[in-house]
């Protein structure tokens, strides 16, 4: 009976706009939360009507269907914290519930994506959110790179851990040596005294270590040589030396006072094509660049001073923990006081092909469904997805203009099938009292 049918059409239609006003008012009471995704209701009506022509015709109603639009994203908000993180673009952090940090290993915690997250260290150093959401990376190697690991698992990511009372060293394995010799001591009848320098260096523990170097001239019985012997000691190996060379040094209109050549004597090979002796302290090999054949920018020999021009080199001593900072890749850097700068942890981008498909979980969180597809891990800023920005939160998705008017189309669509239903209930009383 197609009365019954009205009937029946307009109860679903009070049970599909209390769907939506369901979702309208979960939208409205998360505009101010962070991250937040936007729910929708759609409807779908039903068709149960007789054959075309038959004079009838049974209502089918509406059917509700409600989804999370996890694609969509909010404004970026800036904020005072270098580890509120965000993502402008596509992809998702790994996280973790503390409550599953006694896991025995990397692949026994569940892994969870937010798209953003306000990071501290708790008690034990660990990057947390206040809602107890762990931040998940790749360690480093102690020389800051990232090892290789596969990007469809979770079985190489780890909790980042922040020591804040950590301590590092930076030792030195590149220097650059510019040296001005005085020409006028490689002339006869000099008093040909050897000329002392000292650079200071850091060992692998962090120690302050020293390169004695000397030159030393050769003077001839008459005219000019241009020729000075370079011995170089190692403070680390108990003032051994570690290297000895021959420096010609040219005495041409167009090149006067480059290196002509070097002859190595004892110690690591000179490379004339990037300029650089291969030596070897104490913890480990040392590049020291003293410039390529015919470049002013090296050992030079010029006038009568002796002068060191340009003394650079890599390391620092001992420093305690600064600052930690993310950048756009993606890469926790740790700066200490001494200046030195290192590599911790890198945070990959987790994307999946179809993010509206994904659970979505308390506190801004989703996990891997059947409808989204498996995960991938990306570099940030690789692939589909985009870079990673520091001090900053990405907002709710929330329009409130727009929900406010889907309130109001909601509440009118309500009331109508409530009059729906009123009305087929006076129509049915009125058969009803026929039968009287």
């Amino acid at each position: 009976m197609t009365i019954s049918s009205s009937l029946n059409a307009g109860v679903a239609g009070l049970n599909a706009n209390s769907a939506r006003l369901a979702t309208i008012a979960d939208n409205i009471s998360n505009s101010g939360t962070y991250g937040y995704k936007r729910a929708e209701t759609e409807f779908q009506s039903m068709v149960i009507s007789g054959n075309s022509g038959s004079g009838t015709y049974s209502a089918g109603g509406v059917r509700a269907s409600s989804m999370r639009l996890i694609d969509e994203r909010g404004a970026l908000v800036s904020t005072s914290h270098p580890l509120d993180i965000a993502i402008a673009g596509r992809g998702m952090l790994p996280v973790t519930p503390a409550v599953s940090m006694n896991a025995t290993s990397g692949g026994d915690k569940p892994m969870m994506m937010t798209t953003t997250g306000s990071f501290r260290t708790d008690s034990d150093g660990v990057l947390r959110t206040e809602s107890g959401l762990v931040l998940l990376g790749w360690p480093a190697d102690a020389d800051g790179t990232i090892p290789t690991f596969a990007r469809d698992t979770v079985s190489g990511l780890e909790p980042v851990v922040i020591n804040a009372n950590q301590t590092a060293g930076d030792p030195t394995t590149a220097m650059n040596l510019g040296v001005n010799l005085p020409a006028t001591e490689t002339e006869a009848g000099s008093a040909g005294d050897t000329l002392p320098l000292s650079v200071e260096y850091f060992g692998n523990l962090g120690t302050s270590e020293t390169l004695d170097i000397s030159f030393a001239p050769t003077v001839p019985a008459s005219g000019s040589s241009n020729e000075w012997t370079m011995t170089i000691a190692d403070s680390a190996q108990a003032g051994a030396v570690i290297g000895q060379y021959t420096l010609t040094f040219d005495d041409s209109r167009g090149n006067g006072g480059t290196l002509s050549s070097v002859t190595a004597i004892s110690g690591g090979a000179y490379d004339a094509t990037s300029g650089q002796l291969a030596l070897t302290v104490a913890g480990g090999p040392l590049t020291m660049t003293i410039g390529k054949l015919g470049d002013p920018n090296g050992l030079t020999q010029l006038s009568d001073s002796f002068a060191p021009t340009s003394i650079t080199k890599d390391g620092s001593p001992v420093g305690n923990l600064t600052a930690v900072e993310i950048d756009e890749n993606g890469y926790i850097t740790a700066t200490y006081d001494t200046g030195f700068t290192r590599r911790i942890y890198q945070i990959p981008l987790v994307d999946v092909s179809n993010p509206n498909g994904l659970y979505a979980s308390n506190n801004q969180t989703y996990q891997v469904s059947p409808e989204s597809g498996s995960f991938f891990l990306w570099n940030a800023g690789d692939g589909p997805t985009g870079p990673v920005v520091g001090y900053a939160r990405e907002g709710s998705a929330t329009d409130v203009a727009g929900e406010l008017t889907n309130l109001i189309q909601t509440q009118r669509a309500y009331s109508s099938n409530a009059k729906v239903i009123q009305t087929v209930d006076e129509m049915l009383q009125e058969t009803t009292n026929i039968k009287r």
